[in-house]
């Protein structure tokens, strides 16, 4: 029936690979296969005993039953600038340069609603995370492709975009480290970003959400260290992976005063904020000390060169794929084949799952998205049946 059509912002859509992705897995489920979910960033480590227990006290306060602030409570978005100061050295204003979220995916969404309109060109690198080109395309925007390859070191080449493009650009998306090459960036880079920002007066949105997920010796940057982006950008944070808190839905937005309030007004229009009860978890959480975060670290360094030295073994080119931050592998499929293609046929052979580049874009074709969200023995476990299916790169 006619009238039962979506609207054309939801049928500009592309397939959404994870949601195809789940209806094979819960067949497989059904056909009694025990699968090896390597899919989602969907961290398994237990949330940190104090967040809980935070999170716990909270909820018995019958003060943070009722709607919270719009714009968060004044402890958390403190908290929220302590934090910045600390990792940083960067300054906040916690009453206008702090936004809690409905974890980031909510914010990033949102935030495309509140500035992007029919027709606005938005600068999207691809592959890129499925937030950071699906919001501006609900919102009408027209994407231009920022292509990351593995020859620019999973970097986009801001000088190759024509004038004509720079100038009509409204708003760029983009994140390092890197979901979901897991690249990282120089501060060098950073700086350039922001140059080209200034220049062509283009909203830089940048999501440091593996911030805090780096090895040997690595230290991400923060967009808001570099002269001038707090005039033109926002970063947004969650707190999904490295506290494990993926379900408890729980991020927030920092930079230009201006861009937060146009996000919170219209946020004051679709949400009652983030539960009283969240946010005081969420502010253990970002006063544990320094040894949880490594902790988190060394499960995830750990992961990766186990599953590394395992897909080596299996003939992947690992020794060119070695990152240096985040929770996952980025890695090419077997020639002859597409990414969907092989990730189907790895989880029909094996019941092992990935993900196929191709859900996070065009740029992603050729590749697939390891997560390192199970142990050692589910991996080795994982590899034993890679190898016994004869699934190889070659």
């Amino acid at each position: 029936m006619e009238f039962l059509t979506p609207a054309h912002r939801l049928q500009k859509l592309p397939p959404y690979v994870f949601a195809r992705l789940d209806e094979l897995k819960a067949q497989a489920r059904e056909q009694g296969i025990d699968l090896i979910d390597l899919g989602m960033g969907n961290p398994d480590g237990p949330v940190p005993k104090a967040i809980v227990d935070a999170g716990i006290a909270a909820m018995k306060d019958p003060a943070n039953h009722r709607y919270p602030p719009f714009e968060g409570t004044p402890s958390f978005r403190k908290t929220i600038a302590e934090w910045y100061k600390r990792r940083y050295q960067v300054d906040l204003d916690p009453e206008k340069e702090a936004l809690p979220l409905l974890g980031s995916k909510e914010g990033l969404t949102h935030l495309a609603l509140a500035y992007i309109d029919p027709g606005d060109v938005v600068l999207v690198p691809s592959p890129a995370y499925p937030a950071h080109f699906r919001g501006p395309l609900i919102a009408g925007g027209e994407i231009y492709p920022l292509p990351l390859t593995e020859a620019n070191n999973w970097l986009f080449d801001l000088d190759a975009v024509p004038t004509e493009i720079a100038e009509k650009a409204k708003v760029l998306y983009f994140n390092y480290p890197n979901n979901p090459t897991a690249a990282t960036a120089p501060r060098e880079f950073f700086e350039k970003v922001v140059d080209f920002g200034l220049r062509h007066h283009v909203l830089l949105v940048h999501d440091l959400c593996y911030a805090e997920l780096a090895f040997d010796g690595y230290r991400p940057v923060s967009m808001l260290q570099i002269p001038g982006a707090r005039a033109i950008g926002v970063e947004f944070h969650t707190l999904s992976k490295t506290y494990s808190m993926a379900g408890w839905r729980v991020g927030f937005v920092v930079g230009n005063r201006e861009i937060i309030q146009n996000l919170r007004t219209l946020k004051t229009n679709l949400d009652y904020g983030l539960f009283a009860a969240i946010q005081k978890a969420a502010e253990t959480a970002l006063q544990l000390p320094d040894t949880e975060i490594v902790a988190v670290q060394d499960r995830y360094r750990s992961r990766r060169d186990f599953m590394l030295k395992g897909l080596g073994e299996l003939g992947w080119p690992v020794e060119r794929f070695v990152p240096r931050a985040t929770m996952y592998l980025w890695l090419p499929v077997p020639a002859g084949e597409t990414s969907t293609d092989f990730a189907l046929r790895l989880l029909e052979k094996t019941g092992v799952v990935v993900t196929p580049g191709s859900a996070f874009g065009k740029g992603g074709e050729g590749y697939m998205r390891i997560s390192l969200i199970c142990n050692e023995e589910r991996m080795t476990e994982a590899l034993n049946r890679m190898q016994e299916a004869g699934i190889r790169f070659e």
